[in-house]
């Protein structure tokens, strides 16, 4: 366990100036931004108002009143998540081949050190999940300070209410901020088993050379496959499985992908990859 939380470390501290820059711009875009489009509707408000003789109610009648969604619709809110997202994204696989091609091929070191190799896959693995989840922490904070600076620009009077749940752009909001904590568990377990699927298809192809493209390839494919077989079951056999039975039925083949993805990953770590 201490080698583990070592190698957790060391991953993160590896990313962590890039995460920093991640963060800085995520902040800079959307803290600058809440403040020129409240602004820009202030000014256009005011305007009009002025211009038509409207009080503020009567703006409101005619014009209807700011939605926060004026906001998280513009490329000031979604960009810089949108740019996070690819980051790590690409960051899934950086994590490895940095160390097969970068100096030194660090990835010999690692494997050298003193503990179990599937505890680098874990770390790997922990540290992609830290990486996301600080990310999703920092926006539930940010939208709470873009609201403040709405807040400040624009009176109550003239805004409506806004949940980032009925967020018209935001569909994908309830998966990055389920409203149960069951749903919490359930959303970032399945992001962690492709993740975990990502990394065991990149330690096939690092385990067998060309060949190894494509046995990745149909090992993705067939741990979609078996994932997804109780969706195709129940669109085939619709109204015949109780919600209970489907949500079983993912279970069961969601550790059997998960299970095979770590089995697989360990075998190729112990008897496939050498130094």
């Amino acid at each position: 366990m201490k080698n583990y939380l070592k190698l957790v470390n060391f991953e993160v501290n590896r990313f962590f100036k890039l995460y920093l820059i991640l963060i800085g711009l995520t902040m800079l875009s959307q803290l600058i931004g809440a403040g020129i489009i409240s602004q820009t509707y202030m000014k256009n408000a005011k305007q009009l108002m002025a211009e038509n003789q409207l009080s503020m109610n009567q703006y409101v009648e005619q014009y209807g009143t700011f939605s926060f969604d004026r906001f998280t619709d513009s490329e000031w809110f979604l960009l810089p998540i949108f740019f996070c997202i690819a980051m790590l994204m690409i960051y899934v696989f950086f994590i490895w081949y940095r160390d097969w091609f970068g100096k030194n091929t660090f990835i010999y070191r690692l494997f050298m050190l003193p503990t179990e190799r599937i505890a680098i896959y874990f770390a790997k693995l922990t540290t992609i999940m830290l990486l996301v989840l600080g990310l999703i922490a920092l926006q539930i904070l940010l939208i709470l300070m873009e609201k403040q600076i709405v807040n400040k620009i624009i009176p109550i009077d003239l805004q409506s209410n806004f949940s980032i749940y009925t967020s018209s752009t935001l569909n994908m909001w309830r998966w990055l901020y389920p409203t149960s904590f069951t749903e919490f568990i359930l959303v970032y377990a399945l992001g962690l088993l492709f993740v975990a699927v990502i990394f065991t298809a990149i330690l096939i192809e690092r385990s067998y050379g060309l060949k190894g493209i494509f046995y990745a390839i149909f090992y993705g494919l067939l741990s979609l496959g078996v994932f997804f077989a109780p969706i195709l079951l129940v669109n085939v056999y619709t109204n015949y499985f109780y919600p209970l039975e489907i949500f079983l039925m993912v279970l069961v083949t969601s550790m059997i992908v998960l299970g095979s993805a770590i089995w697989i990953a360990n075998h190729l770590l112990k008897y496939k990859i050498r130094v």
